[in-house]
């Protein structure tokens, strides 16, 4: 297992659209595995493979209290939603903001798992709220594209100084 490198706003590399998994295999697994270990070491409760520099529709996510109900969504799609509740969200690639964002409070998934196995399911609450964050990443858009243009070029402007400060 090894850690991977999380992209932070504003890399480019983050607005790249992730295409389908095809291919199901031994390496494929290795980089889910990858990613848990990563998200809990961040520690964080969701990363897309956008963020850690690999553009496949691929997403882990781990919303239990005790870190124990790791969730592999593969080619994910919401097939319906319903409701809408604001929750303060963050990101591993935003790190240290945090924001209010209105999402759907309940959703339906049909997603794949590491082996190629479909299914589906009903989520609410933090879970379909992390499912469809993790889902934007996969589409290139991040949870400060739910704000004014203000507050997400306080935040840019913040995280470039300090990424600079960090450089030298």
């Amino acid at each position: 297992m090894a850690l991977l490198n999380i992209l932070h706003f504003p890399d480019p590399r983050l607005r790249t659209v992730a295409k389908a998994v095809v291919e199901f295999d031994e390496n494929l697994r290795q980089l889910v595995s990858d990613m848990f270990e990563t998200m809990y070491e961040a520690p964080g409760i969701g990363l897309a493979a956008t963020q850690v520099d690999r553009h496949i529709r691929l997403l882990v996510m781990d919303v239990s209290d005790g870190r124990n109900q790791p969730l592999c969504l593969i080619n994910p799609q919401i097939i319906s939603s319903d409701g809408d509740e604001e929750m303060d969200e963050g990101c591993l690639s935003v790190p240290g903001y945090y924001e209010k964002v209105r999402r759907a409070e309940y959703i339906r998934v049909r997603a794949q798992n590491e082996f190629g196995d479909t299914r589906e399911f009903a989520a609410r609450g933090l879970e379909a709220v992390c499912i469809q964050h993790e889902m934007d990443h996969l589409e290139g858009k991040l949870f400060v594209d739910y704000l004014s243009a203000l507050k997400r070029n306080r935040i840019r402007n913040k995280l470039i100084k300090a990424q600079k400060q960090q450089a030298d």
